[in-house]
Parts: C-alpha cells; structure tokens; sequence
C-alpha cells in the first residue's frame, strides 16, 4: 500500500525515497503536491500573524487597491449580456413546455 499520495501527510515525510524531510516553506510553495506542515505556513504568512486592528485594516485597503475593478462600460455591457440571456433562456424554456404541453394534451385527448 506504498502508492501515492500517501494515507497520512507528515513534515518528515520525503517526496521521494532518499529525499530530504520537507519543512521549508519555499520548497513547498515550488511544488503544492508535496507534504508540508501547516503551522510552518502560518509561522510566515504576513496576513495570519495580524492582531491589530489598524494593522489589519491598512492590510485589507492594500490588497483592495491591488483589485482590477471593471469599467462602467464593461458593467453595463455585461449586465445587458445577463439579461439578454435570461430572456433568451425563458423563451427556450416557454416554447419546449408548450411543445411538451401540446403534445401531452394530444396523447390525452386521443386515448381520453
């Protein structure tokens, strides 16, 4: 039952046999597949370690200012796409049931 990936993840357990443990945060952000220990993570995250709230906030209106946010143009033609398309859907929609009424209604009054 040595298949990968393994049954239980460990900080000491290799990638591969005679590799080294991994426990650097770098070799696991190279390759997301291998094992890694979470707190190892936490310990270098900047964001986990936040406990002041003005900290906290001037971290939040950082990572917002790094948000592409859309044109009104691009809103406003993608709201219209929205609506085109619901309409579009609710007249398919409308015409397969009264396709499927009417041929119900048929069947019925032949046998009814």
């Amino acid at each position: 039952m040595g298949g990968w990936p393994p049954a239980r993840w460990s900080p000491a357990l290799p990638s591969h046999p005679g590799a080294p443990p991994i426990t650097t945060l770098e070799t696991a952000a190279q390759n997301p597949y291998l094992p890694c220990e979470p707190d190892l993570i936490r310990k270098h995250s900047p964001m986990a370690r936040t406990l002041n709230p003005l900290q906290f906030i001037q971290q939040v209106r950082a990572e917002v200012s790094k948000v592409v946010w859309p044109t009104r143009r691009e809103v406003l033609i993608t709201t219209g796409m929205v609506f085109v398309m619901a309409a579009l859907t609710a007249v398919f929609f409308f015409v397969v049931d009264l396709i499927i009424r009417t041929g119900l209604e048929g069947v019925l009054g032949y046998f009814g």
